[in-house]
Formats: structure tokens, sequence, C-alpha cells
């Protein structure tokens, strides 16, 4: 339980304090949660500061998930029996908290997609098919946010799906963990998606109204 709690919290202090987001809007001399729909995400950032502020946020948001994740592999993992991938699930959910609620920013951080997507693409470090919830990730929101033209429902899709996905990995045998760990681990992955539904409840209603901004769409 000492190493879930202490990877757990070096995560949320990994997800608070590499928070992209924010750091990028500093540099261009702005609190990026002055602009735009106020959140220090990826969208908001490409929407304020342009595409390549928008890519350079996601890609250090998600990746601060994966590097977290490759440290806690060689200084946590060969000191404990607790399975590696539930380590790493802990450390993921952790880093989202930070994400969403970083501690010097009055606890106002992203939606935690980006950072959630770093946890899902860590999991390819490990066999068989694990690799699909990166493949299957960027399917669904390549084409829901192809379809619907809406980021917030493609990301909420995702995530949802990233949840059934591993209730039917763990119920197939295709994850690393078995018994009470494989309770843990889906229940971190539900509190995963359960999250991302709990950062968008403004988006869920402007989507119900038919007024959520479209990719691509000028603020009026």
């Amino acid at each position: 339980m000492l190493f879930k709690i202490g990877v757990l919290i070096y995560g949320y202090f990994a997800g608070a304090l590499i928070q992209a987001g924010y750091w990028m809007g500093k540099f261009n001399k702005i609190d990026i949660r002055d602009y735009g729909s106020g959140n220090a995400g990826t969208t908001n950032v490409m929407r304020t500061l342009g595409k390549k502020a928008g890519i350079a946020t996601y890609l250090l948001d998600a990746f601060k998930a994966v590097i977290a994740d490759i440290l806690i592999h060689f200084l946590i993992v060969p000191h404990t029996a607790i399975p590696e991938m539930l380590l790493f699930l802990y450390c993921g959910l952790g880093i989202v908290l930070g994400h969403n609620f970083p501690f010097y920013l009055k606890f106002k951080g992203g939606k935690g997609i980006a950072a959630s997507s770093g946890v899902v693409i860590s999991l390819m470090l490990f066999p068989k098919y694990c690799f699909m919830f990166t493949v299957f990730g960027i399917v669904f929101f390549a084409l829901v946010a192809r379809i619907s033209r809406y980021v917030s429902l493609a990301s909420l899709i995702g995530m949802a799906m990233f949840f059934v996905e591993f209730l039917i990995w763990g119920f197939l045998g295709w994850l690393p963990l078995n018994g009470t760990d494989l309770v843990e681990g889906t229940v971190i992955v539900f509190a995963l998606a359960a999250l991302a539904f709990i950062r968008h409840r403004s988006n869920i209603v402007r989507l119900v109204q038919g007024t959520e901004r479209k990719i691509g769409e000028k603020k009026n």
C-alpha cells in the first residue's frame, strides 16, 4: 500500500508541476485561464495561442505520464511485488489529479484528456494486446471528431471506450493483472473516465443544448 500511495503522490506532483498549458501561456506573457474557455488544456491553448502551441502543450501533458511511468519501471518496480501496470495506473491517476487540480494554481488546471491519453500510451509498454488501447483511442477520437466536429465529445467517448476496453481485456485475460489487482486497476480506469466527464460538465450541457463550439468554428 505504501508504494501505491507513494506513486499516486509522485504522479500528482508530476501532473501539477508540468502544467504545460499554464506555462505555455506564461511564456507568451498571459494567464491562459483568463482567455477562451478559461481552461489550461490543449484545446484552449490551441484556440488562443495557435496550433503549434497547442500541439506542444498536448505532447508535454501527455508524455509527462509516459516519462513518470518509465521512472517507476526503473526505480520502484524492482523493489516491490506489486504488478507494474497497477503502479502505472496509480501514478496515472495522480498525474490526472495533479493536472486537473494543481495546488499552486488554486486547483484550477486542465480537464485531463491529454494527461489521460498519456496514461493510455504508457500501457503500450506491456505485452499482448495492450498497444490496442492507444490504437483504438486514436481511432475513436479521430472518427468522432471528424463526424461530429466536437473535440469534447470525441474526448469523452474516447475515455468511455478506454474503460469498456479495459473491462473486456480484463475479462479475456489479456492484462497482466489478476484478482484484486485487476479489480483495483478497473476502479482506477473508471475513476479516470469519471474525472473526464466531471471536468467536462459544462461541455456536456452545451452539447445537449447545441451550443458547444465545433472544430474550426469562430467564437461569436
